[in-house]
């Protein structure tokens, strides 16, 4: 870490106070150890005391995680600090939302998904107060109850050590995440999550696991539904997924669909083929940067082109833009895909599940239109409401 963060505070943290008092624990307010009530003295007419019980603590619970493993709560965590966008939409989907610090990668969090599900937003005055939440400083600041992040991803990406990460787990708040986006980086040697088993993990974190039951069930009928309406194997496309964040692409990053990172979920639940497969093009890393030409696209000539880095966009724009000056190029113009019209936005880096349903929806769209309808269109595969409802509490 660089000279000058800060250190353990020595003024009490939020973690030395009662919730909702203004004391010290061990004043007037005390709380009691986990499974008991907090109580409050307070004086009677006749100048005797009384103690009248305030609140319950909830008992503790453990959660386990690679590579933290277990962690206990005493509490239920209320301020949560998310790594990107993958963990923060959890949260939001747990109804959690209000309870968000910042991110420590808000560049790729999405929320415009949410202006669709009535009653689901985000304030987006905390991301932009804190979007990238990396140093201890910050930790300390924000004073979080749980961090979702992984904390490897800060040992190998933003050069903190062992005893940083030991530091604040114990100063501030305990770390509950694994970077699950990818499969790919030699340093994660641990144990990787689906989606939804990190989902899961969430979920026991802020205890909701009603919530997460109803929210995976309505997800697993709404992939099975599409599975169902697919056609044979031998009629689905071969995908090549990339990422170049360009309007007037000349090189390409190249991602393996075969990886099973979370980025990919969508394109392997509607049955699609790499069309990296067989080549000896590796998938994007920390240690592999690697980039290729048009001639080696070309080579690959892939049925449909996925391009990641234009998130922002929406399906027109990209085609105005990105598809556009593929159609223009001397060589891009010769690939089927780009002849056909069959380059798309490629989906979220970090997706949860919110996201999953708006980039399935979307994905079925782009490579089965005969049966979704075209991703330009007004069709919708999900009921909005029946997502929103869950994400808000509103269901049985």
């Amino acid at each position: 870490m660089t000279d000058g963060e800060k250190t353990p505070r020595e003024r009490p943290t939020r973690r030395d106070y009662i919730k909702g008092a203004g004391v010290i624990a061990g004043g007037s307010l005390l709380a009691g150890c986990a499974g008991d009530t907090a109580t409050e003295t307070t004086a009677t007419e006749n100048g005797a005391t009384a103690e009248t019980a305030t609140a319950t603590e909830t008992e503790a619970y453990t959660v386990s995680m690679e590579p933290v493993g277990e962690v206990t709560f005493q509490t239920m965590p209320e301020r949560w600090l998310p790594y990107g966008g993958a963990y923060a939409d959890m949260g939001v989907a747990l109804g959690q939302a209000d309870g968000l610090t910042g991110l420590g990668g808000a560049d790729r969090y999405y929320t415009y998904v949410y202006d669709e599900l009535p009653g689901v937003s985000v304030d987006q005055g905390t991301i932009d107060a804190n979007p990238a939440v990396r140093t201890k400083e910050e930790f300390y600041e924000l004073d979080s109850d749980v961090h979702l992040y992984d904390p490897q991803m800060l040992v190998n990406w933003f050069d903190w050590s062992q005893s940083d990460v030991d530091e604040i787990a114990e100063n501030v708040a305990p770390f509950v995440g694994n970077m699950i986006f990818r499969r790919s980086d030699e340093w994660h040697d641990y144990r990787y999550y689906t989606l939804y088993e990190a989902f899961e993990t969430v979920a026991e974190v802020f205890q909701e696991r009603e919530r997460y039951e109803t929210f995976k069930q309505l997800h697993d009928d709404y992939i099975t539904d599409l599975q169902n309406q697919l056609p044979p194997a031998e009629e689905r496309p071969n995908v090549l997924l990339t990422y170049e964040g360009s309007d007037e692409p000349e090189s390409f990053s190249p991602y393996r669909l075969s990886d099973k990172g979370t980025s990919k979920k969508q394109w392997r639940d509607l049955g699609v083929t790499d069309a990296l497969a067989g080549t000896d093009i590796d998938n994007l890393s920390t240690t592999n940067r690697g980039e290729y030409d048009y001639e080696t696209l070309l080579s690959v000539d892939p049925d449909v082109i996925l391009i990641r880095g234009h998130e922002r966009k929406s399906a027109t724009e990209f085609r105005e833009t990105v598809l556009q000056f593929m159609q223009d190029h001397s060589v891009g113009s010769q690939l089927t895909a780009v002849q056909n019209g069959r380059v798309y936005r490629g989906g979220y880096l970090r997706q949860g599940p919110i996201h999953n349903f708006f980039l399935t929806e979307r994905a079925a769209q782009q490579l089965y239109p005969d049966v979704f309808g075209d991703v330009t269109s007004d069709a919708e595969l999900f009921d909005r409401q029946q997502l929103a409802d869950i994400v808000t509490g509103e269901f049985e």
